[in-house]
C-alpha cells in the first residue's frame, strides 16, 4: 500500500487492483502458468512434511550453558555443529564413566 501510495496511487486503485479479474494464461508459456487447486495443495502439503523433527527421532530439546570460546569452535565448523557437538560428548562418553 505505502509502496503505491508513494507512486500516486490511492486506497481505491488498490481496491480498484484486488476486485479485477485474476490473471489469464495466455496458454503459450508453460512457466507463467498458474498452479491449479490441487497442484497448490500438493505443494503445501510437502512443506509441511518437511518442517519440524524427523519422525522417529529419539532426540530431546534441552537448554544448556555452555562456555561461549567452546561455543564458537564448534560454531565456526559450519553447519552440522550440533550433530558435531553431540558426537564429541558420546565419544567422551566412551571412555569416561559418568558420574
Amino acid at each position: 500500500m505505502r509502496a503505491g501510495r508513494a507512486r500516486g496511487e490511492s486506497k481505491t486503485d488498490a481496491a480498484k487492483l484486488r476486485a479485477a479479474a485474476p490473471y489469464a494464461w495466455d496458454g503459450e508459456n508453460e512457466d507463467e502458468r498458474p498452479l491449479t487447486r490441487e497442484e497448490m495443495q500438493a505443494g503445501i502439503a510437502a512443506y509441511r512434511r518437511r518442517r519440524g523433527r524427523p519422525a522417529g527421532s529419539d532426540k530431546e530439546s534441552t537448554t544448556i550453558r555452555l562456555d561461549r570460546d567452546i561455543l564458537a569452535v564448534f560454531r565456526a565448523s559450519g553447519p552440522g555443529w550440533q550433530t558435531r557437538m553431540n558426537a564429541a560428548l558420546r565419544d567422551w562418553l566412551r571412555t569416561h564413566t559418568p558420574t
